[in-house]
């Protein structure tokens, strides 16, 4: 049973009302909000069964430790409420609506000779906002669409009758343009300017007949009185509109305002687009992806993204078309599922597009996934391989006059660097400045590790340097039987020349090929990392030398030291408490008085 021990005490005080419940757990964070038409059902039911119940589900009933609830009026209130609190929380278990755009409005403004501008922040005492626009590419559309129409001012003056009347102002090219009349000048009263602001108000709401009809009528009065400029005037204003319309009426205009949504699913994620239809025309289109979180069925997310998208976009459309079958619309959302018709034909349409949506990502994926696989297929092609170098090796040797000798081997895996299987060596075996036994030991050293352990041997062997160290790395290969089963090639730096092992002369792919970048990329980073291991020997010798030259300090306090600060800068830093901790005050002090003169 997945009751916990709390749970009947709790249980008992929940109603058989509509409302949400919250679960948090032992760090008091909320980590699910849920929605239920009677609580006591709904919450009894993630404890009072096993079967049925998935594994992501019991995880999270494991985790609770704490429910609260608060009751509603009716299902369709705990849907907002459900909506507002996962908005705000951002629950862990909940459905995660993978969309965190700011979105564009255009605000109409509470001013004198109001203004109509884009924004992104909503404040509502400055005016009344329209949006949001799921583009700003149609946002911008509409905003061309209304200063075409109608002359509105553009300019951030203070309109005021009082500076008005006091001339403070000059008319700008805007008027002279014709696309203001010069309501800064008095050449304009506000109720002249404000029909026009009315008639924008209009478009603004997708109401595009009232204007229609008002440029009509202003066509036919202009003409009737023989004003035939300006009836000209009316009429292309009238064409623009009609124009406009025709781009996004789709069925019947005098089908009335509704909201359309489809859902297409898969194992982890679900796409759902929303259509908002005005008057036969789409307003809006957007296709939004949720990120399941408990297995929750298609209705289930289709309901989430149904309130959210509504409240993201201020939709108050009464009917709400879906894709889907529901046993119940909740109180307040009237679903339904076409089968013929303008309607089906808009459900076909809005699931077209969430098809097209997941299509997109699906590909973009791949795309993804092939460009990783497209600098090592042209290297499987530029070097006859037979295998995908998938897995690549590279060798490098660093020593100065024969001091300090190591060498580097770097690993990368999918074209990108595998630092955890980075590996430092010292050489044993050679002694003085011999770059080729150098190679040979360490190559030996490494595949004969490799052969012991039972690893994968890698698809691609690199050796930086020509035709010696290669020699010196085949030879190390033989040795251990693994010769010609695994590709080497060697790279010198003078020409970026790439020398196969028994070939005389060295092949020349092209500077741009991203392979050889490839290649470069990883002869760099085996020779950074035998460079800095190299360095960091010299320093430790330097310092262990230092610090041993002083009297009572020997090589295992210097180690001391090195093995607790790691580093020759730390030990320089460190003050003289921390140096006594680890060594005492009196070879501290004769330390930190050596380090610090």
């Amino acid at each position: 049973m997945l009751s916990p021990s709390y749970l009947p005490s709790e249980y008992q005080q929940l109603p058989d009302l509509p409302g949400v419940y919250r679960y948090y757990n032992k760090e008091g964070l909320l980590i699910y909000v849920g929605k239920a038409k009677n609580l006591k059902k709904r919450v009894g039911s993630y404890f009072n069964k096993n079967a049925g119940i998935n594994q992501k589900t019991r995880r999270m009933v494991k985790e609770i430790q704490k429910i609260e609830f608060t009751i509603v009026n009716s299902e369709f209130d705990a849907l907002l409420l459900e909506n507002n609190l996962i908005k705000k929380s951002q629950p862990k278990y909940n459905v995660l609506l993978k969309d965190d755009k700011t979105y564009p409005y255009l605000l109409l403004t509470k001013e004198p000779f109001p203004r109509i501008y884009p924004t992104r922040r909503v404040i509502p005492s400055k005016g009344t906002y329209f949006g949001p626009f799921a583009s700003v590419k149609a946002m911008n559309n509409v905003l061309d669409l209304i200063l075409s129409l109608f002359t509105i001012r553009t300019c951030k003056l203070d309109l005021s009758a009082e500076k008005i009347k006091a001339s403070n102002y000059k008319i700008c090219l805007e008027y002279h343009l014709g696309n203001c009349k010069g309501p800064c000048e008095g050449l304009q009263d506000e109720s002249d300017y404000l029909k026009d602001i009315e008639q924008a108000r209009n478009i603004l709401k997708g109401n595009l007949s009232l204007p229609k009809t008002h440029f009509k009528e202003s066509m036919q009065a202009a003409a009737s009185a023989l004003d035939f400029e300006k009836a000209q005037l009316y009429k292309e204003k009238f064409e623009l509109l009609e124009k406009y319309q025709a781009k996004s009426l789709v069925i019947n205009p005098n089908v009335d305002s509704l909201d359309v949504f489809s859902i297409v699913s898969e194992e982890k994620y679900a796409f759902v687009n929303y259509l908002r239809i005005k008057n036969g025309a789409i307003t809006l289109s957007k296709t939004v992806e949720l990120k399941k979180k408990l297995d929750e069925p298609d209705q289930e997310l289709l309901l989430t993204a149904i309130v959210r998208l509504r409240d993201q976009f201020q939709s108050d459309a009464k009917e709400v078309l879906v894709n889907l079958e529901f046993e119940d619309s909740p109180d307040g959302l009237q679903l339904s599922l076409p089968k013929i018709g303008d309607k089906r034909k808009l459900i076909d349409l809005s699931l077209k597009n969430a098809l097209y949506y997941k299509k997109e990502k699906a590909l973009l994926a791949g795309e993804t996934k092939n460009k990783k696989n497209r600098v090592l297929l042209q290297l499987q092609k530029d070097l006859s391989l037979i295998e995908l170098p998938y897995h690549i090796e590279c060798f490098d040797n660093s020593n100065i006059q024969g001091s300090n000798p190591v060498a580097s081997m770097v690993c990368f895996k999918d074209g990108k660097p595998s630092k955890k299987e980075y590996r430092h060596y010292h050489i044993k075996t050679v002694t003085g400045p011999n770059d080729f036994a150098s190679m040979e030991e360490v190559v030996l050293r490494r595949y004969k590790r490799i052969l012991h352990d039972g690893l994968s041997l890698p698809n691609l062997i690199v050796i930086d340097g020509g035709k010696g160290q290669l020699s010196s790395a085949v030879a190390a290969l033989k040795s251990l039987d693994i010769y010609k089963k695994v590709p080497i090639i060697g790279i010198a730096k003078r020409l970026e020349e790439i020398y196969f092992p028994g070939d005389h002369y060295p092949i020349f792919i092209d500077k741009k090929s991203e392979s050889l970048r490839l290649i470069q990329r990883i002869r760099d980073e085996a020779h950074r990392f035998a460079i800095t291991f190299h360095r960091n020997l010299r320093s430790k010798g330097a310092l262990g030398t230092q610090l041993t030259t002083i009297e009572g300090i020997g090589e295992n306090t210097a180690n001391k030291l090195l093995s607790h600060f790691k580093s020759i800068k730390n030990i320089q830093k460190a003050t003289l408490e921390d140096l006594s901790d680890q060594i005492g005050k009196d070879k501290a002090r004769k330390i930190f008085n050596r380090l610090h003169p």
